[in-house]
């Protein structure tokens, strides 16, 4: 019975994956495809792709884009990204998951809540001008784009971006996501800020070249991560004593925030500034060029001062920052050398997310690996890529 049971689910998968299509959309419909993308999402069922050959010239396909079907969007052509010229609008459904592939559009939005479940909306390797999925139950997965202005997510995975600023806003979720929010390898130029409260937070590895990070929400009773980041705030400055790290709760929302293994090049006359005592903070092993100066931030002995280089070309820092971070063997760097402060160090390195060498190879955009393996405990490691 088991053996049939299993074969009838088998059957079941193959079935399943038989009945999703490929529509192609080429200019002026050539070949027999669809002339619009329009018409091929209308056309499409939920598990289709639709493949989009980019324009001769670069030039744009004009149309206001509603999806409103789990679809997944690609171009034609390798290493090109097709163009959008006109609105993105993702329609939320319980179960409705999107992903984009090389699109170039002006904006991505989901329109409203999602009810009795999430909508899941992933975009990899594109360039966007404004990106908003802040909706009430919707996970936005981002990695490998180029979003100019704001990104405002309320869930979700968030790796190997170049972003104007990033927001996570808070939603009265009705259908919990059962993971945390991960803010990873990102260089962000105008600041990283958690709004959220239904979710524990891990911000790690990103490069902030002129700006914060500002916490304005925790889950509460969560034990939250700020790690291996770079934020420089001399030239624009930060909160209002111009930190780095700013960390003010609402009363009632309470949490742990551990603070490490970050380089802090400091605009103003303190570091990280907690502006109430409702979250816990404590910073360790944090490297600055000035004194390290904290407010209601438990300091644990090992922050240190230095100099070190931050060079935003490359987002990279070189000097006092390497092998500067934690000792303990779980922050080891790749190279199993000491973890360097800063957003090169740890087992979620910058190179993870960046690799030196595009090529052929895929992009990682989620990594999960222990960061340390005990003696006859089970190993899980996970992690996903998409090809560039």
């Amino acid at each position: 019975m088991k053996k049939r049971l299993l074969f009838i689910a088998i059957a079941g998968l193959f079935t399943s994956m038989a009945s999703a299509a490929d529509l192609y959309v080429r200019e002026n419909g050539a070949n027999g495809a669809y002339a619009t993308v329009s018409a091929a999402i209308t056309a499409a069922t939920n598990g289709d792709r639709i493949i989009i050959k980019p324009k001769n010239a670069g030039a744009a396909y004009i149309e206001n884009l509603t999806i409103n079907k789990s679809l997944t969007f690609v171009s034609e052509t390798n290493y090109q990204k097709y163009k959008l010229q006109g609105t993105v609008v993702v329609t939320p459904l319980a179960g409705r998951v999107i992903t984009i592939h090389n699109a170039n559009a002006g904006s991505v939005t989901i329109s409203g809540a999602t009810t009795g479940g999430r909508t899941t909306l992933n975009v990899f390797n594109s360039l966007i001008g404004f990106f908003d999925a802040g909706q009430i139950n919707a996970t936005a997965n981002l990695s490998g784009c180029t979003i100019d202005s704001e990104t405002i997510i309320a869930h979700g995975k968030c790796t190997g971006n170049f972003l104007g600023s990033l927001f996570v806003t808070h939603t009265e979720d009705t259908s919990l996501a059962t993971d945390d929010v991960e803010i990873i390898a990102n260089s962000v130029n105008y600041g990283i800020t958690n709004y959220q409260r239904n979710y524990t937070f891990k911000i790690l590895n990103n490069f902030l070249p002129q700006s914060s990070i500002s916490i304005w929400g925790v889950k509460n009773g969560s034990t939250n991560e700020i790690t291996n980041n770079v934020a420089d705030t001399r030239t624009n400055g930060g909160g209002q004593y111009g930190e780095c790290i700013t960390i003010n709760l609402t009363t009632g929302n309470t949490g742990t925030i551990s603070i490490y293994n970050n380089v802090l090049a400091l605009g103003g006359d303190f570091l990280i500034y907690n502006y109430n005592s409702n979250a816990t903070v404590s910073a360790f092993y944090n490297m600055s060029q000035t004194s390290f100066v904290l407010n209601n931030v438990a300091n644990q002995g090992s922050n240190t001062s230095g100099n070190f280089t931050i060079n935003a070309n490359n987002q990279s820092v070189s000097g006092a920052n390497v092998n500067a971070g934690s000792p303990a063997v779980e922050y080891t760097d790749l190279d199993l050398t000491r973890n360097d402060a800063g957003n090169g160090g740890g087992s979620n390195s910058w190179s993870n997310y960046w690799p030196a060498d595009g090529g052929n190879r895929a992009q990682i955009n989620y990594l999960n690996v222990p960061r340390r393996i005990t003696t006859g405990a089970t190993l899980n490691v996970s992690g996903s890529g998409f090809s560039k």
